[in-house]
């Protein structure tokens, strides 16, 4: 009765248009309530829920995305892709794929990225007569790769909800070969559909004006290489890397491209506190959510009827991708790493699927929920952006949709293309 309380209360509330984080509160207020359970105990749980010190590096990268992308990256990004895939027909589209990926590299954010390179990339295309849908479709497909490419604060949050401390720098690196296979999945898809429409090419601008663009890019693109180099060298941990990719940020900002005041400063600073706020608020409230979840006992139920079905491990991993793909359309990707990880990592687990594969596994997953309704976030703000509406993008949006489901089924199957870098390493 009480666990029919809880979805239900879920369900109506979302239904309601109430904000993700309030719907999983009241959901679990209102079982607790049922339960007999002291409300006091909800915030308990949700001050449990942020209390966890891996997640001390979600500000600190959002905050470095958002100094990179104020500090001109972006557009510098986007001038070494058009160097590189600009000739081809409708190069435009391959550009903002490949500058979607480089920038995913230094913000690890699918918001941020689809934000960046859509008020950078959305107007150029327009003028270049590309039509509204298409650049929509592209900017927002092209931001999942950020959440694959480290750093994505959202391995941290599965690293911290897994319960059992999945490396950090193993799922930063099991995420490179997959988000570089998505991408190049992507960019076929957009160059497809750019030679059906007859979009024109563009023009390579010379291996002097490359090379010039590559180099000045190069500065941005290393807080990748230093955050890796030094999680892996042991130089420091990953909630260390965050603190020192924003120190490095800020220096290369400030005094390499001199583009970074003390305004873009504060409005950085301003809108990493919004977001950080906003994301940690669905963490607490998510692990609340979850802690009513357990004491229901409903993912051990889950974990019986799938395992009670089939012990087959590609069968769970199909029952599981299906399952989180259509939770995916209806809540946002933290509350529900938070929510289904100990759920459903423990099933995966005991068929012999390794954690840091599942971790990406479901980032993709997961992800793809962001650029699909009603919830979508990363759709809805690509399409503001692009001031095009969502329903008119969604009638064009399969091929790339077809793209992410491609790469998500290989990224399952085929665990050694998430699991090579980890064990060279």
């Amino acid at each position: 009765m009480e666990l029919i309380i809880l979805v239900s209360v879920l369900v109506v509330l979302l239904a309601l248009g109430v904000p993700v984080a309030y719907s999983l509160l009241g959901s679990a207020m209102a079982t607790f309530l049922a339960l007999d359970i002291p409300l006091v105990v909800v915030f308990q749980r949700m001050a449990a829920g942020v209390s966890v010190f891996t997640l001390m590096a979600i500000p600190f990268f959002i905050f470095a995305g958002d100094l990179m992308y104020r500090s001109g990256i972006a557009k510098r990004l986007v001038e070494v892709a058009e160097g590189a895939f600009g000739r081809t027909r409708g190069g435009l589209g391959l550009v903002n794929v490949g500058a979607s990926t480089m920038f995913g590299a230094v913000s690890g954010s699918a918001i941020a990225s689809a934000s960046a390179m859509g008020s950078t990339l959305m107007p150029l295309m327009r003028e270049r007569g590309y039509e509204g849908d298409y650049t929509v479709n592209v900017t927002v497909t092209a931001a999942i790769v950020g959440l694959l490419v480290p750093p994505s604060h959202n391995m941290i949050i599965y690293s911290a909800a897994s319960g059992i401390g999945v490396s950090i720098g193993d799922l930063f690196l099991a995420g490179i070969i997959p988000g570089i296979m998505t991408a190049a999945l992507l960019m076929f898809v957009a160059w497809r559909v750019a030679v059906k429409r007859g979009y024109a090419s563009g023009a390579f601008p010379g291996w002097r004006s490359f090379l010039r663009a590559l180099l000045f890019a190069v500065p941005g693109l290393l807080t990748a290489i230093i955050i890796m180099g030094g999680i892996l060298s042991g130089i420091f941990t990953a909630t260390e890397s965050s603190a020192i990719a924003v120190i490095y940020t800020i220096a290369v900002g400030a005094f390499v491209y001199r583009t970074l005041g003390w305004q873009r400063f504060s409005e950085a600073a301003m809108q990493s506190v919004k977001i950080t706020a906003m994301v940690l608020l669905i963490i607490g409230a998510a692990t609340a959510f979850g802690y009513a979840l357990a004491i229901l006992e409903a993912p051990a139920q889950l974990a019986d009827m799938i395992t009670s079905a089939t012990s087959n491990p590609i069968l769970v991993l199909l029952i599981v991708n299906v399952i989180l793909l259509v939770l995916g359309t209806f809540m946002d990707m933290s509350p529900l790493i938070i929510i289904t990880t100990p759920i459903l990592l423990p099933v995966v687990m005991e068929v012999g699927v390794d954690p840091v594969h599942f971790g990406i596994v479901m980032m993709l997953n997961l992800g793809i929920g962001l650029v699909t309704p009603p919830v979508g976030s990363v759709l809805f703000v690509g399409s503001a952006v692009g001031k095009v509406p969502v329903e008119e993008a969604v009638k064009t949006i399969w091929p790339f949709y077809g793209a992410l489901l491609l790469a998500l089924m290989i990224i399952t199957f085929i665990p050694a293309i998430s699991l090579a870098l980890p064990n060279l390493f």
